[in-house]
Formats: C-alpha cells, sequence, structure tokens
C-alpha cells in the first residue's frame, strides 16, 4: 500500500493564500539589509534549517535534514505515520487516510514535498522583502536626500528672484516717487510765482485804481463848475488810465497742472495692487436698474443679464427713467465714495459698451445727450465692428487691444477721482481716466448685438 502511494502522481496546486500563517511569522521576523537572505535564514534566527548555509543548495540540504531528523506523528485513527498532506483540508493525515481514510479522493502531497514547496516560497517571500527594502533604503539615502538638495538649492533661487523682483520695483517706484515729487513741487513753485505775480499786478492795479477814483471823486465834489468844465481833458485821461486796468480773470495757469502727478508706471502698480493685493477690493452686488432698461433690450430673472432685440418689446409702462431710442441700461447702485470693481462678461458681442454716467444723464430722445460716451455726463469703453475705444463728450481714444477679450473690468476709486478699464484675466489696464466727479455715478451700459452680463 505504501509502496503505490509513492510511486502515485498526487500533486498539489501551491497557492501563496496557504502560507498566511507562515508569512505573518515572516512579517514579523527582522531583516538585516546588509545581510545575504539565504544567509539570514540559515543563521541563528533558522535554528530548526542546521547549519550556517549561505547557498541555496545548503538550503535545499538543511531542508531534507530537518524532515528526516523530525519525528512524525500518529494518525489516531490508523495509527500510522502522518507523513502526507492533504491539500483539500489543509492539514497532515497518514497514507491510509488518503486511500481508505477521511480523505480518499482528496488532494494529497507528501510532506517532505508539501514542507519543501512551502519553504522555497518563504524563501522567495524574504528575498523580495529584502529587496524592497534595498529598495526603500535606496529611495531614502539617494532620491530623498538628493530631492532635499534639490528643494534647498530652488527655494534658495526663488527667494533670490523674489527679492531681486522686489528690489527692482521698489527701485523703480522710489524713482518714481522723487520725479514725481520734485516735478509736483517745481507746479507748485510755478502756480506761487503766477500767483506773487498776479497779486503784485492787480494790488497796483488797484491801488491805481483808487487813486484815480478818489482823484476823481475830489474833483466832482470841490470843483467849481468852470474849473470843472475846463478839466474834462484830465478827466479824460484819468478815466481812461482807469478802464486800461481792466478786469481780473481766473485762468489754467494759476491752478496746479493735474498732470503733474500723474504716472503710468504708479498708476499700472497701484491698479494691479487693488486688483491683485492681499487686500483687493471685492465687489459689492449690483445689477441692472430694470425702470432704466431700452425697450430695445431684454433683462434677465436676476437683472444681471442684457440682450438686445431686434424687434422693440412693446407695451411698456412709461417711465421718466428709461432710455426710449438708444439701447441703454443703468446700474442699480449709485457710488459717490470707496474704491469698487466689477466685471462684466461681454462673450462674443460685437458691439458693446461698458462705463459710467451720471444719474442726470438725458434717457429720452436720439439725440446725444442719451447717447453713451457723446456728452459730457458719461464714461465708456466702446466696442463696435472690432475697433475699441475710450468715449467721453463725444471725443474718442482708440485702444490698442491685442487679444479680443471676453470680460471686461472696472474699476472706480472715488478717492482719487480714477476710472480704470482693464482686463480680468491678465490684469491688463486697457484704459485709465482722472475726472473730477461732481455727482454719483451708476454703472451704465448698452449693446446692440447678443448679450452681456454683470458678474459676481
Amino acid at each position: 500500500m505504501t509502496e503505490e502511494l509513492t510511486t502515485c502522481d498526487l500533486t498539489y496546486p501551491f497557492s501563496s493564500g496557504d502560507l498566511g500563517e507562515t508569512f505573518k511569522t515572516a512579517k514579523n521576523m527582522e531583516i538585516n539589509c546588509d545581510q545575504p537572505i539565504f544567509s539570514m535564514l540559515s543563521g541563528s534566527g533558522s535554528k530548526e534549517m542546521g547549519g550556517a548555509a549561505t547557498s541555496p543548495a545548503a538550503i535545499t540540504a538543511n531542508i531534507g535534514s530537518g524532515i528526516s531528523s523530525g519525528e512524525c506523528e500518529l494518525c489516531v485513527e490508523h495509527e500510522s505515520e502522518m507523513n502526507w498532506f492533504c491539500g483539500t483540508e489543509q492539514k497532515l493525515i497518514c497514507s491510509r487516510c488518503a486511500v481508505v481514510g477521511s480523505c480518499q479522493g482528496h488532494t494529497v502531497t507528501p510532506l517532505a514535498t508539501r514542507v519543501t514547496a512551502v519553504r522555497n516560497q518563504l524563501v522567495d517571500v524574504c528575498e523580495k522583502m529584502q529587496l524592497q527594502a534595498l529598495r526603500i533604503e535606496k529611495f531614502i539615502n539617494q532620491t530623498l536626500t538628493a530631492k532635499e538638495q534639490k528643494l534647498q538649492t530652488a527655494a534658495s533661487k526663488a527667494r533670490e528672484q523674489v527679492l531681486a523682483q522686489v528690489n527692482a520695483a521698489r527701485e523703480a517706484l522710489e524713482e518714481e516717487e522723487q520725479r514725481l515729487l520734485e516735478e509736483i513741487q517745481r507746479e507748485e513753485e510755478r502756480v506761487e510765482q503766477c500767483l506773487l505775480t498776479q497779486r503784485a499786478h492787480w494790488s497796483q492795479a488797484l491801488a491805481s485804481l483808487s487813486q484815480t477814483r478818489s482823484h476823481l471823486v475830489h474833483t466832482l465834489t470841490h470843483t467849481q463848475d468852470a474849473q470843472l468844465v475846463t478839466s474834462v481833458q484830465d478827466i479824460a485821461e484819468r478815466v481812461e488810465e482807469a478802464e486800461g486796468v481792466g478786469e481780473p480773470c481766473d485762468t489754467d495757469q494759476l491752478n496746479l497742472n493735474p498732470g503733474c502727478s500723474d504716472s503710468k508706471l504708479l498708476r499700472g502698480l497701484w491698479s494691479t495692487a487693488v486688483l491683485l493685493g492681499p487686500k483687493a477690493y471685492g465687489s459689492p452686488y449690483l445689477k441692472f436698474d430694470e425702470r432704466t432698461v431700452s425697450h430695445l433690450l431684454s433683462l434677465s430673472d436676476d437683472f444681471c443679464t442684457l440682450t438686445f432685440q431686434k424687434k422693440a418689446r412693446q407695451s411698456l409702462p412709461y417711465d421718466p427713467a428709461r432710455f426710449d431710442c438708444w439701447p441703454n441700461a443703468l446700474g442699480s447702485l449709485p457710488l459717490s465714495s470707496g474704491t469698487h470693481n466689477w466685471v462684466v462678461d461681454v462673450g462674443q458681442s460685437g458691439a458693446f459698451k461698458v462705463g459710467f454716467c451720471y444719474a442726470s444723464m438725458e434717457r429720452k430722445g436720439s439725440g446725444n445727450e442719451a447717447r453713451l460716451g457723446h456728452n459730457a455726463k458719461s464714461w465708456v469703453l466702446s466696442h463696435y465692428d472690432g475697433d475699441y475705444s475710450f468715449c467721453h463728450a463725444g471725443k474718442k481714444v482708440p485702444l490698442q487691444v491685442v487679444k479680443r477679450p471676453q470680460r471686461i473690468g472696472l474699476l472706480l476709486d472715488w478717492q482719487s477721482q480714477m476710472l480704470l478699464f482693464y482686463e480680468p484675466d491678465s490684469s491688463a489696464v486697457l484704459y485709465s481716466v482722472t475726472q473730477q466727479f461732481s455727482a454719483p455715478l451708476l454703472l451704465a451700459c448698452a449693446v446692440t448685438d447678443r448679450s452681456i452680463t454683470i458678474l459676481h
């Protein structure tokens, strides 16, 4: 019976799942990454394998000696050595169990073969663990160390770049500050000199006029009739002299030129700081005032989108605030203080205007007084047929726009009385104007192609 079992072809398809308990033990083993795996397995930590073998052949020899020298347990049912392994029930059995016992028909393997397979698998696992440990050690010692050095170099370079850029901006700003202060000082001295000259001239004229008047009054009140008649020539000369004094006239020469403080560099830095700085001004919630919307436009339900209509809306109630000829609409929030900015999505519209106007701007009729940008009460950026321009009081300033923007930003700083149009994606300034506003401003828009929307 035993000989027949020994020569039969009984195999067991081994899988890594069968080594669960064995692998748990392997995970708890302390691995020295500098020691070969065979040496580790055959060393003091694997006494049952015998000897200090350092090669696969030695490991195999130790496996064989370990199996042959060990005492096998006896089967309780057949009292035979349990030198077979049942793969189906995962237990040790004797040869009779596999033939006539409870494991008849199961997949069985000689214990020595099974032990060899388990040990070989364990060796493979330990080798993989050692290789993984070596890769981790190499990653720590080489990759992470190199990354740390690269990080320090990159961070140092970034700091130098930031300092260089800030220093360049600081130097340019300091030079611009000095230039502007000197320009303001020169302009102030010029105006002061004009004022002194005017004061001296008109003070002298006043004294001369007062003296002539006093003389004429004295002549009028103290001269006899006969003498008065004969003094007509003298009186005429004095009157002519008085008339020659002329009327005082206020001129721009007596005012500080606002252009003396104008700086493209400073304006660009200021607007960038306002738009992108840590204390960037937010936009208060703004929408279009439905009362002002022209019958040529339709207004969205959220009061933020204007859409041009080829066919005018009918049956709109009369409202003095509504534009009746031009396709205009005004914002709902009057502005007379602070700093504010908005973004208007103009999309693919080929004709639109965005800007500001006084609330007193005319709403009725087809004249320029009700047309945005064609009167002194409105300031707008206009786009028509591919051309961009700034319009105010009927005058157009052509703008050079490299890339057609789909959004237009508006910034109003009441303190500096500055109105600025910019491109939100790049924060590039399209146009800026400084104006002494005399009344609160309202957002003003017009569109004759597609639609535009106030974004929040």
